[in-house]
């Protein structure tokens, strides 16, 4: 089965795709608020209230944790797929960290970085696995 030979949710029926690719948005929203909104913040006094409100990193980190736990437990003939899980929890478990300011607040910004990256990473992983399935 080729990329070109699917569309979203196609491939398993049950919105795995479509979970996948929801996932990684979130991951590349975060990955802006990050990274362009401090930016943006010295250019803009509104944006900056934005970028630094405590309720932004919570939100995306309780859309961002049951998104992936869904997607990445949906059925799939080959079963669960561990290494993808495992980028996740620690993406999740980050996300989590630098929203609470944990270990410190000036490692805020690149805790939740990291953890945004490891959950593109799971979800590519996951997308990619689900497309290059063979047949039976």
């Amino acid at each position: 089965m080729t990329l070109q030979n699917t569309d979203l949710g196609a491939v398993d029926g049950r919105g795995g795709r479509v979970g996948d690719l929801l996932a990684v948005t979130l991951s590349g929203l975060c990955l802006v608020h990050c990274l362009a909104l401090p930016l943006v913040a010295s250019l803009l006094p509104l944006a900056g209230v934005w970028a630094q409100a405590e309720w932004v990193h919570w939100l995306f980190a309780l859309i961002a944790a049951p998104l992936s736990a869904w997607t990445l437990t949906r059925p799939h003939p080959q079963g669960l797929p561990r290494l993808a899980i495992g980028l996740a929890g620690v993406g999740a478990g980050l996300l989590f960290a630098g929203a609470a300011g944990f270990p410190s607040h000036e490692l805020e910004t690149p805790i939740t970085v990291a953890g945004g990256l490891l959950l593109a990473s799971a979800h590519i992983l996951n997308a990619r696995r689900r497309v290059h399935r063979h047949p039976h």
